[in-house]
């Protein structure tokens, strides 16, 4: 198996930091909660793709 980057270990923590106690946003964990957000509501509807 091969090593992660760097990059990839970054992009690994900063989808799990929150940044708690701090006036900034972290992107990459606010994208990663608005996916999961996405397809955790039940009325979103499916695209006909996925039928």
């Amino acid at each position: 198996m091969k090593q992660a980057t760097q990059q990839q270990r970054d992009h690994r923590a900063d989808a799990l930091n929150k940044n708690r106690g701090t006036n900034g946003t972290n992107t990459t964990n606010a994208q990663v909660q608005g996916n999961r957000g996405k397809q955790l509501d039940h009325n979103q509807k499916t695209s006909q793709k996925n039928k």
